[in-house]
Formats: C-alpha cells, structure tokens, sequence
C-alpha cells in the first residue's frame, strides 16, 4: 500500500491546522487557563464572574423553527406596512442607482457575502476581496506597480485625502489646511478628528465669498465639494 495521502485527507489536514490556529482554543488551552485561574470549569467560571442577580433561569421565550419561505413571507406581510417616503434628510444620505449589470455579478454574487474568515464578518471579508480584485485589474490595465482602492465613504476619504496633502506638502509644519463650509457636517468632524492627533490645523470658511474668506497664514492645501451642504 502507499503511505502517500490522497487529496481528500491531505484537506481535513489542511482545515484542521486552519481552525486550530485561528479559532481556538482546545480542550487543552481551556483546561491550562482554567486551572491558572483556579477554577474547575467555565460554568464555574460564569458563576463567579456574572452577578446572581443577572443570571436569568426561566426558559427564552423563542418561537418555534420557521422554513425559509415562512421567514420571507412574514418579513414581506410586515414591509407591507410601511408607507414608502420620499427622504428629506439630505447631506450626503440619498438612494443611489447600481446598474442591474453590477447588482448581477457582484452585488448578488455569493463570494462577496459568504466569504468567511472566524475574525471578522463575511460581507467585511468580502468587501476586502472586492476591493483587492479592483486594484489588480486597474494595476494590469495601466500597467502601474501600483493601484488605489476607494475609501469606505465620502468623509473618511477626504480625511485620508487631507492627509496626503500635507505628506506631498512643502508647505511650511505650521501650515492649515482650508475646508469649505459647505462640506457635509459629516466630512468636516472626520478632517477634524483625523487632524487633531497629527497637529494638522483646519480652518472652515465659507470659499464662496471669495480669496478673502482664505486663511493669512500658509496652507498646504484646500477641501471643496461637489455637490456640497446646500446643494
């Protein structure tokens, strides 16, 4: 007989390893920490640890097990009864359109919502290999060593975008970076957040009125929007 694996057990092998090195622990690592703690189980463990008076002993009040098509037609008799709006709330929150072509192949593609890794939510995960696909086909159309990935949102974006300004800036250290006043509330807390700790001064004023509303001082760079608060 060959002592060679075949495919199929050097696969449990490979998963095995997998889940013992990212999900943890074992039995053992349980019984090690357990005992270092000087307790003999982890309900033992839960009874010192949560309070008496927390502890609920009555039985969940959990309804029964619903098929899928159960689940969906309850969820659809409920969405029934809301009355559809037109949103007022503005600043940046708005229906978008996704072509029918993208909701197709990605949006409703399973290994963007399913992929999974035990640390961190299956649509995280799927957003990351979204993200590294775009890079890699931008990288292989130009033709550069390098590609850039959108941010998450628009403010987290002109944060980072604030900051390459100053990293590209031969402006002087005490120099302010200028954001118009009509960015989203949104944007400007984000610039501001991601400034304070860098010592990065930000001056928010209103650039419609002109090269008067700039700062005196130096600037190494200027943040406008397009559309912005008003419109």
């Amino acid at each position: 007989m060959s002592d060679r694996h075949t495919l199929a057990q050097l696969e449990a092998e490979a998963r095995g390893a997998f889940a013992g090195r990212h999900i943890g622990p074992s039995a053992a690592d349980v019984e090690q920490m357990l005992a270092t703690i000087g307790q003999p189980s982890l309900a033992a463990l839960s009874e010192a640890s949560v309070p008496e008076a927390i502890w609920a002993f009555e039985r969940l009040s959990v309804p029964e097990a619903a098929t899928e098509a159960d689940v969906l037609a309850e969820l659809r008799a409920l969405a029934a009864r809301n009355r559809p709006l037109r949103t007022m709330v503005g600043l940046g929150y708005h229906a978008s359109v996704t072509p029918p072509v993208l909701v197709r192949n990605i949006v409703e593609d399973p290994a963007w919502y399913t992929a999974y890794t035990p640390y961190q939510p299956e649509i995280s995960q799927g957003r990351l290999e979204a993200l590294l696909n775009f890079q890699t086909m931008v990288a292989d159309l130009t033709g550069l060593a390098t590609a850039n990935a959108s941010m998450l949102d628009e403010a987290t974006a002109a944060a980072e975008a604030v900051a390459l300004f100053r990293r590209q800036s031969k402006a002087p250290a005490d120099a302010a970076v200028v954001v118009d006043a009509d960015c989203l509330p949104q944007t400007i807390a984000v610039v501001r957040t991601r400034c304070e700790p860098l010592g990065l001064p930000v001056v928010v004023t209103d650039l419609a009125a002109g090269p008067d509303a700039l700062p005196p001082g130096d600037v190494f760079g200027v943040l406008l929007p397009s559309p912005g608060a008003s419109g």
